[in-house]
């Protein structure tokens, strides 16, 4: 099994060489007690950018939207969101090989987000996030 961090790393790699490819310039925050992974110049101005691994599940792209602190000795909250702390959502899922960019503001939930790749059953198009909307890029990662 993968240790959370190397796989966290991967999808940061991943979301790097979709910037990259699409010439994007983009910052890399020295240390780990920063909020942001990295950092997108996008024309004037700088954009913080949450790194995140999606699963594709029942035909969505699932990730979170928070960071998990309930494994810590005394975490004082068990769940904390990027309010106000980030811009944007990159995610990177290893089944679909999509690396996706999306807006904070396009995720009212707090906790998890979901990006359809495949239609709902029920036709449903309300308040769907469509992946291919999201989708800067397609990125093999591959692992040992």
């Amino acid at each position: 099994m993968n240790h959370p961090e190397a796989k966290g790393d991967r999808s940061t790699l991943a979301v790097m060489l979709a910037l990259q490819e699409l010439g994007l310039p983009f910052l890399i925050p020295f240390g780990e007690n920063s909020r942001y992974d990295l950092v997108l110049e996008l024309e004037s101005q700088l954009a913080r950018v949450q790194c995140k691994t999606g699963r594709l599940r029942n035909g969505a792209v699932l990730f979170a939207a928070c960071s998990c602190y309930g494994h810590h000795r005394n975490p004082g909250v068990a769940r904390r969101d990027y309010a106000g702390q980030v811009e944007f959502f990159a995610v990177y899922c290893p089944q679909t090989f999509g690396v996706y960019l999306i807006p904070i503001a396009d995720i009212p939930n707090r906790v998890s987000a979901a990006l359809r790749v495949t239609p709902p059953r029920n036709n449903q198009r309300r308040l769907i996030r469509l992946a291919a909307d999201y989708e800067i890029a397609k990125v093999s990662v591959v692992t040992v």
